[in-house]
C-alpha cells in the first residue's frame, strides 16, 4: 500500500460545501483506506494500492464530479513530497518576524515551463514574492490577500492549468499530524 496526501480545489468555497465526513466516504468508496481529513479545506491523507499520482488525481477527481456535481481539480503529493515541502524556505532573506501567515503553496499538476515560470515570477510585487519550485509556487504576501494583485485565479492564469492553495502553516501541521516523513 502507498500513503498519499490529496489537496483538492474549490472545497468548501464559492458554494462548493461538503462535509469532511462525506469527503472520507467518497475516498472510502474509492477502495482508498485509512482515510483521514484535515480541516474543512479539501486535504486528505490516504492508502492506496496504486502508485502513479496522475492516475490517482484523475481516478479522485471523476468520482468527485459523479458524486458531487462539480470539479474538484485533485493534486496528489507523496509523503516525502509534502515533507520537503514543508521543510522548504523559499524566502530565506525574509526577516524572521514576517507573518508566516501569510506564506502560501500552489500545488500544480507540472512543473511550469520556463515561459510559466516568467509568467508566475513576474506577478511579483513589493508585497507578493513568488518563487517556484518543481510543481509549486511558493508565495510570501506581506498584506492581506484582499489586498494583494496575486490570488489563486492569477496563478491559475499564469500556469494556464489549475491550482490550489494552502497555508504554509496548514502544510506543516499536516506533515506533523499525520508522521509524513521523507522515509
Amino acid at each position: 500500500m502507498t500513503r498519499l496526501v490529496a489537496f483538492l480545489r474549490a472545497v468548501n468555497v464559492g458554494g462548493h460545501v461538503v462535509r469532511m465526513e462525506d469527503l472520507r466516504v467518497l475516498f472510502e468508496e474509492l477502495a482508498f483506506t485509512d482515510v483521514a481529513t484535515f480541516i474543512a479545506s479539501g486535504n486528505v491523507v490516504f492508502q492506496c494500492r496504486a502508485a502513479d499520482e496522475r492516475a490517482i488525481e484523475t481516478r479522485i477527481e471523476r468520482h468527485l464530479r459523479k458524486a458531487l456535481g462539480w470539479e474538484a481539480a485533485t493534486f496528489v503529493r507523496t509523503p516525502a513530497s509534502l515533507a520537503a515541502i514543508a521543510r522548504y524556505e523559499p524566502f530565506p532573506h525574509a526577516p524572521a518576524n514576517d507573518d508566516r501567515s501569510r506564506s502560501y503553496v500552489a500545488f500544480t499538476r507540472e512543473p511550469p515551463t520556463a515561459a510559466l515560470r516568467r509568467s508566475v515570477e513576474a506577478l511579483a510585487t513589493a508585497q507578493d514574492e513568488l518563487h517556484v519550485l518543481d510543481r509549486e509556487i511558493y508565495w510570501l504576501s506581506r498584506v492581506s490577500m484582499r489586498e494583494s494583485t496575486v490570488s489563486g485565479a492569477a496563478l491559475e492564469k499564469a500556469v494556464g492549468g489549475p491550482v490550489t492553495l494552502r497555508n504554509v502553516n496548514t502544510v506543516r501541521r499536516m506533515v506533523e499530524r499525520f508522521g509524513l516523513t521523507d522515509a
